[in-house]
């Protein structure tokens, strides 16, 4: 019975570890990213270029409707070195086609964001553009909202 208590402590401990070494892996990878972006910050406010201009964008295809596939959807960020801009989505059926446009200031949608808008604007703060998938692991900023449909 010790021996049993015994191993399973071993086996708890060993997958314990194993977690924190992931999470750890992961904490660096997020935290280099922050740093990326936020060097990129710093060259925009060290520079002559002027902070409004949009610089930086990203775009997300991806299949809104279940009727339509190859991608025919999309969602563009457009952000200047302040992080305000929009994000423009696209959502394209066989039928009829909707455009949304959202705001963002301070590298914040005011609205609440689809995940593939929210793909776009955060590759966009990134530097990661123009082409993005779903699949591209990214940084969340935090201050994120509860996704919903299309609004």
């Amino acid at each position: 019975m010790l021996v049993a208590v015994a191993v399973a402590g071993l086996v708890a401990g060993v997958a314990g570890l194993s977690i924190a070494v992931v999470a750890h892996n992961r904490v660096n990878q997020v935290v280099e990213e922050c740093a990326q972006a936020l060097r990129r910050q710093l060259k925009v406010v060290d520079s002559p270029v002027d902070g409004q201009a949009l610089r930086d964008l990203a775009i997300v295809h991806y299949d809104a409707l279940k009727e339509m596939s190859g991608h025919r959807s999309f969602s563009l960020a457009l952000i200047n070195a302040a992080g305000d801009g929009v994000v423009v989505s696209s959502i394209n059926g066989r039928t009829e086609t909707r455009t949304y446009a959202k705001v963002v200031r301070d590298g914040h949608a005011i609205e609440t964001l689809s995940p593939e808008e929210n793909q776009a604007l955060r590759a966009a703060r990134l530097g990661k553009g123009p082409v993005v998938t779903m699949d591209d692991p990214l940084p969340d900023f935090g201050g994120s909202r509860t996704p919903s449909p299309q609004s």
